[in-house]
């Protein structure tokens, strides 16, 4: 069987459209709709319903799915092993990071790892922490480099590479920002802007305040911790922020009684051989992090 039609059935699978799918393999609508119907012709079965502009995978295609993940891993997988053999540190390595890591944490870690392997091809996708683990699990990322979960899926490895710490914080005068040893049920008082819901970062700031009760009156959220820093500095609620992005603009709302972090890292797939480049992209990031 053709690898392209299985790549296009899992593209088409995964955004729910056949136009979202040639976006992301950077081909026309039609050429995904041929290597689908091939597909289709091969197995002899349709793999999806089409209802109106809806796409809908049919049973069979359900239990394609998993099979068809599998088996172009296990093609990449098999194209890695192979070129590693050369021990070449070269070729595409594609990542998945978050915004805030990339801004924050990966310029030295980029200018040292470009400096001495010039023969690699970086290819940096930004997105949510999340999105870039499921890309990961599903081998459409070899590495992201994310905020990592606290409930991984069993088939990722989860290296971390930095602490973060993270602090409660309001704009400079606000009601809370009086308190020495803020009262945590004072809150639940005042508007929040907090990053998403689903997000590891909240995630972590929930199970913190989850047994003290405290009711969070949530005004607004975002997936971008920059645009937060802006809307808290601006005086439209208070949140959570890692401390490296405090300013003159922000009161860190201090409290005896909590302690957040996250870990930031790398994740890869358990099953997956990784490429020479991202081994040592991976070992560059642990050398750069040792040294700050």
């Amino acid at each position: 069987m053709d690898i392209d039609n299985f790549k296009a059935f899992l593209s088409v699978a995964e955004q729910g459209s056949f136009s979202r799918a040639a976006d992301r393999l950077f081909i026309t609508q039609p050429a995904v709709s041929k290597r689908v119907a091939g597909l289709e012709a091969q197995l002899q079965t349709r793999l999806f319903d089409r209802i109106g502009h809806k796409i809908m995978l049919t049973e069979a295609g359900r239990a394609l799915l998993p099979r068809a993940r599998r088996i172009l891993l296990e093609v990449e997988d098999s194209k890695r092993a192979v070129a590693n053999l050369t021990e070449r540190i070269g070729g595409p390595v594609l990542i998945g990071t978050s915004h805030h890591i990339g801004l924050h944490r990966l310029p030295p870690v980029l200018r040292q790892y470009t400096g001495e392997y010039p023969d690699v091809r970086l290819n940096i996708q930004f997105m949510d922490s999340e999105e870039a683990c499921q890309g990961v699990l599903h081998g459409e990322l070899e590495v992201g480099i994310v905020t990592l979960p606290l409930s991984p899926a069993q088939e990722l490895e989860l290296i971390p590479i930095w602490h973060d710490p993270l602090v409660l914080v309001a704009p400079t005068g606000h009601p809370l920002s009086k308190q020495k040893n803020l009262q945590l049920k004072k809150l639940g008082e005042h508007n929040a802007i907090l990053p998403a819901t689903g997000t590891f970062t909240r995630e972590v700031l929930e199970r913190t305040l989850k047994p003290l009760g405290i009711e969070l009156q949530v005004g607004m959220s975002t997936n971008y911790l920059e645009t937060i820093r802006m809307l808290v500095s601006v005086g439209l609620g208070w949140s959570i922020l890692p401390r490296a992005m405090l300013d003159d603009g922000l009161c860190e709302l201090k409290s005896t009684r909590i302690k957040m972090e996250r870990m930031l890292g790398v994740v890869t797939h358990t099953e997956r051989t990784l490429s020479n480049a991202a081994t040592a992209l991976i070992a560059t990031l642990k050398q750069t992090a040792a040294q700050s």
